[in-house]
């Protein structure tokens, strides 16, 4: 697998999620060694939608009124797909959550960041505010778990069809990411046979 080869494929994916965090700081550590060409489609899926146990309730058609957690991180994301400034929110609400442990369900936390990611901030609040904001994020979850088969985050789906669930340990970025990179694509995407391997640890 060299450089010029693009190696893409959808992640699924929701910002309260550690192993999602874990595989964005991959992505990333391999983008920034030179050393591979990555084009990840960043999808959404919800983990409350997941984990609900109200038949017949869903996360975007929840009121507005009812707190839904992560359900502001989603509508955020896709405003700043709105202006084309979705990778700076995106990276900068998955460090703000997981590094600095601020709280993106608050609308707060989230204006400053997208003001800091470079953000219309009048038309980045009317996009939060549109009741269709949430269309993807139904879109991406049902396409998700209906085509794909997906649980959990974060999942990759490759061209060809694999999908594969994937939790990094905290150290899997420090030595060796190429090498930690190139192992996964080659289990995810060409040995669908593989259906899961789970690491026993000590408590």
């Amino acid at each position: 697998m060299g450089v010029g080869e693009p190696v893409r494929f959808d992640i699924f994916f929701d910002y309260m999620c550690p192993f999602v965090f874990r595989a964005s700081r991959l992505i990333e550590a391999v983008r920034r060694s030179g050393e591979r060409t990555v084009e990840p489609r960043w999808r959404y899926f919800s983990l409350t939608q997941v984990n609900s146990k109200d038949e017949g309730w869903t996360v975007w058609s929840a009121p507005r009124s009812e707190p839904v957690r992560g359900r502001l991180a989603f509508a955020a994301a896709e405003a700043a797909r709105r202006q084309e400034r979705f990778e700076p929110l995106h990276e900068a609400m998955l460090l703000a959550r997981h590094r600095d442990r601020a709280d993106i369900d608050d609308r707060d936390v989230i204006e400053k960041l997208a003001v800091e990611a470079g953000l219309d901030i009048a038309g980045f609040g009317r996009d939060l505010d549109d009741p269709t904001i949430l269309e993807p994020l139904k879109r991406d979850h049902m396409d998700a778990v209906a085509t794909h088969g997906v649980f959990g985050t974060p999942t990759l789906v490759f061209a060809a069809g694999p999908a594969a669930y994937v939790r990094l340990s905290e150290g899997a970025i420090e030595n060796g990411v190429i090498d930690v990179f190139d192992h996964l694509v080659k289990v995810a995407a060409g040995e669908p046979g593989i259906l899961e391997i789970k690491r026993p640890y000590k408590r």
